[in-house]
Parts: structure tokens; sequence; C-alpha cells
């Protein structure tokens, strides 16, 4: 009888630890860090001056048209990091999206885009969802989690007096073709699955389409677990590669491209 009540005693006791770490990894996310990630945070006004505040909060430099978030929005990105990806696209002429989902992303940088923007956004029509070309080692959750997301038949923007400057695309982004964007994009959103193949397959496409300081934003980067490992995994392996920076109050990564300065005199 002891050392049953022994086990019992020490079970309750680890999964105390463990849902106290956890809890103390969520409150720390809450405010903006990541804990045991190589990432360094940055404040949102650190990366793009249009963030920045004066005593009474951000100024109209960061005013956007803008959809709250709601009781639920499938596979969607939270208020701040709406807010965020507004932000960034308003200066942008090409916008481009890996993972459409509902449309929301595609719609609000419709609204907040220059009326001579040109948006982009590239989905898995809902009867190719299951013919993904995964890889060995590809978390079955991010399979699950990209079917589940590849399932609208329309969008938010749909009907909508800016569905014009959005040009929706359909196919795997592993076998589509960036030829006709290289070196054009002001602002790239990568959403799409969450297996670590596509993220390496995304990322590399999208760094060949992002033009002179133009920006790269990540979402879903968050202490692994789930889904989200692959984005994880990934982004700290690009971050030997390149300057990346995570948006403080967010799980998004962003990175700018340089300017050269023949950039600057074209």
């Amino acid at each position: 009888m002891f050392p049953v009540l022994f086990v019992i005693v020490l079970i309750l006791f680890v999964l105390s630890v463990c849902l106290n770490v956890l809890q103390r990894h969520r409150l720390l996310q809450m405010k903006g860090r990541n804990i045991g990630c190589p990432i360094p945070t940055v404040r949102l006004d650190e990366f793009d001056p249009a963030f920045a505040a004066n005593e009474l909060g951000p100024t109209p430099a960061a005013e956007v048209v803008f959809i709250g978030r709601g009781e639920f929005v499938p596979g969607g990105t939270t208020d701040v990091e709406a807010w965020v990806l507004c932000v960034l696209a308003k200066g942008a002429r090409c916008a481009f999206e890996f993972g459409t989902c509902s449309g929301k992303t595609a719609y609000l940088w419709a609204r907040n885009t220059p009326p001579d923007a040109h948006i982009a956004t590239l989905t898995l029509a809902r009867e190719q969802a299951a013919s993904s070309s995964y890889s060995a080692g590809d978390n079955r959750r991010a399979l699950e989690q990209a079917e589940q997301e590849s399932r609208f038949a329309r969008f938010l923007y749909s009907g909508t007096s800016v569905e014009c400057k959005i040009r929706q695309i359909f196919g795997d982004s592993k076998e589509f073709d960036e030829t006709p964007y290289l070196g054009k994009c002001d602002l790239i959103f990568i959403d799409g699955s969450h297996a670590y193949s596509y993220v390496e397959s995304d990322t590399r496409k999208a760094l060949r389409m992002l033009g002179p300081g133009g920006i790269v934003v990540w979402h879903d980067y968050r202490w692994p677990s789930g889904s989200a490992k692959g984005v994880f995994d990934f982004l700290n392996q690009l971050y030997r590669e390149l300057p990346l920076k995570h948006l403080k109050g967010t799980n998004m990564v962003a990175y700018r491209a340089p300017i050269s300065p023949e950039d600057m005199s074209a």
C-alpha cells in the first residue's frame, strides 16, 4: 500500500511542477518575452518607427482600418498581431501572404495599403488539402492544422470593395513559382503550414521575393509545442544566417532586408 501511495504522490508532484512551468511560460509570453528562444525580443518601435509612442500611447502614424478578432477566428492572429501587420502594410505596394485561411489578413492589407497596391495570397484549395508534399519528420499536427485552415471556399474580402486589389492563388506552396515576384515584395507574411519543410520552403522563396527594405513576418514563433514546433525550430536555425527579431507582445518574428546605396539612388 505504501509504495502505491508514494507513486501517486510523486506523480501529482511532477504534474504540479510541469503545470507551474507552463503557467510561467504563458505569463512571460503575455508580457512579450519568449523564454528559451535565441531570437532577441525587440519593442515594436525599435523595429519600425511607425510604432513610436508618446505619453498618450501610439500616435496616428499607427492608425489603421481594423476588425477585431471576436470570439473565434480559425487560425487567426491576435488583435495586436493583426494591428502590427496593418501598420507595416501602410506603405507596401506589393504584399504577399503564404496561408490565406479566412482571408482576414488579405482584407486588412487591402484596406490599409495604398490605392495602387497589389496583394497576393496563397492557400491550398479544399480538394488539395490532403495531398500536400510533406517530408519525413514533419509534424503530424501541422499537417492536420493546414488541412483545417484550407477548407474555405469564400474569404473575408469576397464581395468587398477591395477585392480587386487581391489575387487569390490556390496551390501547394512548395510547387508555387515565385519567379514573377522576385525582388518585388515590400511585405510578406508566412503563416501557411507549420511543418518544418514547408516553413523552410516558404521562407527561402519569400527571401528571394523580398525587395530592398522589404519585411518578412513569420507567425506562431513560440515555445515549441504542438503544430508550431516546425516554425520554432526552423527560425532558430535561420537566426544563424539573418538578424531576425521577435516582436514584443506577439508570437511573430520579423526580418527587414537591407537597402544598399545603389537601391537608394535608384
